[in-house]
């Protein structure tokens, strides 16, 4: 193939993902639709095979509606678990729209929210204008910084950023499990590993505390939007997203239009780790108020789940994320309503996952769904 014939094939496959036809759309819009739905049928059908009746089946789907969004409270729950959903499937979105696999959200979310917490409790008598910024900025520039690790290795020595995040993430499993008996971190009179409670300058305010004090919903919702936005002007209006989304699509294209490729491995890597410790950072100063062992709770490997179903684009992202963030509220519903295992949940995310890695099979199973190829015709 010549250098033309070259630069032509990646202009026209970015045209393509700038105006995506019929097709695209199918498989942006209507191939996760319809592998929900698989992924709801199976699911029944999972716990018919494990001698749950066809009542207490129903029960419990409508418990997961109602626990998701039959209420105030259980959209305020729903929100609260999709916003750092969202912030690190962004960050993963936007690895996989450069070519690269970042597996390691789940560590950078940890280190992230570390940075969060220690910066939460380390300035008493600092003003919430000044206090609040600081601890997310720390929990953004932490989990860069330590993705960027990732990104100078692939970029310097070519080793695979799937291993390199992988033992990151085991790595920042034991970072923090030993940062957490540090006596200026480990809270006061405790002999276990918790750290300081973050100070209310720093914390997150909820929103909706004037309708309720229970609400949990706080202003990370609000931050997550801001960044399904900017991550969205980035990738589609400004040339440094056009050069992620040319490395994507043809890297040896865009080495030849002169785009540095290892500098950009490790800017994309770094963008990413900063949203997954942006996540981080939501759930230390929003949620949880303090560190301890494991408080991701496995945010970043479900964040990998929810880049995939969203495509790797902001907006789909964002409704994965409402997704899943319902799955994980509505869950907890049927579990106390219809006494069906937690379990389950996983296994419906599982499903979900498994079809949208196999779209053919789903176009195979609602043809009626999608519209037909049209055939060439015969010279």
């Amino acid at each position: 193939m010549s250098e033309r014939e070259t630069e032509a094939g990646l202009a026209e496959s970015l045209l393509r993902r700038a105006a995506p036809d019929r097709s695209e759309f199918e498989d942006l819009v209507i191939v996760p639709i319809f592998a929900v739905v698989v992924a709801l049928i199976l699911g029944a059908l999972t716990m018919l095979a494990t001698n749950v009746d066809l009542p207490t089946i129903g029960k419990s789907y409508l418990a997961l509606v109602q626990g998701s969004v039959g209420s105030l409270n259980a959209l305020s729950e729903t929100l609260t678990a999709a916003a750092p959903l969202t912030l690190a499937g962004l960050g993963i979105a936007l690895g996989f729209r450069a070519g690269l696999f970042n597996i390691g959200a789940e560590g950078q979310l940890l280190v992230g929210g570390m940075a969060a917490v220690i910066t939460g409790f380390s300035f008493p008598g600092l003003p919430m204008a000044i206090h609040l910024p600081l601890a997310l900025l720390a929990g953004a520039v932490a989990g860069g910084l330590y993705a960027g690790i990732a990104g100078w290795l692939r970029a310097a020595t070519g080793a695979h950023e799937v291993i390199l995040t992988i033992m990151l993430n085991l790595i920042a499993f034991r970072l923090v499990d030993y940062m957490l008996r540090l006596p200026w971190i480990q809270r006061e009179g405790r002999a276990d590993p918790i750290s300081r409670s973050v100070l209310t300058s720093a914390e997150l305010p909820r929103i909706f505390t004037w309708l309720d004090p229970n609400l949990r919903l706080h202003l990370g919702i609000v931050l997550t939007l801001a960044a399904v936005l900017l991550v969205h002007w980035v990738l589609f209006r400004t040339k440094l997203g056009f050069e992620f989304r040319a490395s994507g699509a043809g890297p040896d294209a865009a080495r030849y239009a002169g785009m540095r490729a290892g500098l950009l491995i490790v800017i994309v890597m770094a963008c990413a780790g900063a949203l997954a410790g942006l996540a981080g950072a939501n759930q230390v100063l929003g949620v949880l108020g303090r560190a301890t062992p494991g408080f991701s709770s496995g945010i970043g490997f479900d964040a990998i789940a929810v880049a995939l179903l969203g495509r790797s684009h902001p907006w789909g992202v964002l409704a994965a994320g409402l997704l899943f963030g319902a799955l994980e509220a509505g869950g907890r519903q049927m579990q106390v309503s219809a006494g069906v295992s937690i379990d389950l949940i996983g296994i419906i995310q599982a499903l979900i996952i498994a079809f949208i890695a196999a779209p053919l099979l789903v176009r195979a199973i609602f043809p009626w769904g999608f519209r037909r190829a049209a055939k060439t015709p015969k010279e």
